[in-house]
């Protein structure tokens, strides 16, 4: 994930502060002095930084008669995943990342945009294959949802955005796959995720050149896994 101009370690140490004293649960309550003191900065050094992490729009917060009540944006915990993701990489050593869920009904929009001519001219160049008009959605068990941001530590095919005469289209992002179900396994595969999008964490999208749900014999229900290598 590019990370917001002008934010560096400074400013993510302070993001991670934020969240350790709650601030991505609901709104921490904290003064600058006493984020000061933690980080042996004066005042008005914890003042800039929360300034510049307000302009990224990382945060969110409002000033108080004792001091400031503050919120970590979706950027900004999309930001602290990425960390999370490159330490786990650094610690745990594993050759890929596993995601399970259960295979659900999605809303019916995915056969409409993966068929849009901008997108699919992209996905045939970049991908090698012509995906099939819709995707299959995945819902995934917590531990999955966690293992997600380690998806930011991978470099991910862009699909770039485009526009015609009616509207524009935003990026999506796309990690190759091999999915398993039912003892079958199938590739190639790619999870898609728009680069902004209205799905939760724990929620997963893939396409493929074949409809999935046909060729694996799957139905609502059903648990499935992508293997995606580091």
């Amino acid at each position: 994930m590019a990370e917001s101009a002008g934010i560096g370690p400074d400013e993510r140490e302070v993001l991670k502060l934020l969240a350790l004293d709650g601030a991505m649960e609901s709104r921490a309550q904290v003064t600058c002095s006493a984020l000061g003191e933690r980080l042996d900065v004066s005042t008005q050094t914890v003042s800039r930084r929360l300034q510049r992490l307000e302009d990224a729009e990382l945060i969110d917060r409002q000033i108080v008669a004792d001091g400031q009540l503050v919120g970590t944006t979706e950027p900004g915990e999309q930001l602290l995943r990425g960390q999370y993701a490159d330490y786990r990489r650094l610690f745990e050593h594993q050759p890929e990342i596993r995601l399970t869920g259960t295979v659900t009904s999605g809303m019916g929009e995915g056969s409409h945009y993966i068929s849009l001519p901008g997108y699919m001219r992209q996905f045939i160049t970049k991908l090698d294959y012509e995906p099939f008009a819709g995707t299959l959605n995945v819902e995934l068990d917590e531990p999955s949802i966690h293992a997600r941001a380690d998806l930011e530590s991978i470099e991910p095919v862009r699909i770039d955005g485009w526009e015609n005469d009616d509207r524009t289209y935003g990026p999506a992002f796309c990690w190759s796959v091999a999915v398993e179900v039912k003892d079958q396994a199938y590739e190639p595969a790619h999870i898609i995720a728009p680069e902004r999008t209205h799905h939760a964490d724990d929620q997963l999208e893939l396409i493929a050149p074949e409809k999935l749900r046909a060729v694996l014999d799957i139905s609502d229900g059903d648990e499935l896994t992508t293997h995606v290598e580091k």
